[in-house]
């Protein structure tokens, strides 16, 4: 399954996640810092996308709310549908 999220409060505009089943198999930034976000996908693929949130979720970036791999998380999230 294919899923494209759009990002809130972070510089990435878009995350752009491929699942089979429950498994991370392909993830993309639009926009943001590239090698942070190079380094959040090779390190995500083929993780089970529940450890995924679990590990990701909540993670700040500077003063901001949120981050990149919290962003994912949700997206992550909104893609399982929980």
């Amino acid at each position: 399954m294919k899923y494209t999220y759009t990002t809130h409060g972070v510089c990435s505009r878009q995350i752009l996640v491929e699942l089979e089943g429950d498994t991370i198999k392909e993830v993309a930034f639009l926009g943001g810092c590239h090698g942070n976000t190079q380094g959040i996908t090779a390190l995500v693929k083929g993780m089970n996308a529940y450890e995924a949130i679990e590990k990701l979720k909540g993670i700040r970036c500077g003063g901001r709310a949120t981050s990149c791999p919290d962003q994912l998380a949700t997206a992550l999230e909104q893609a399982l549908d929980i």
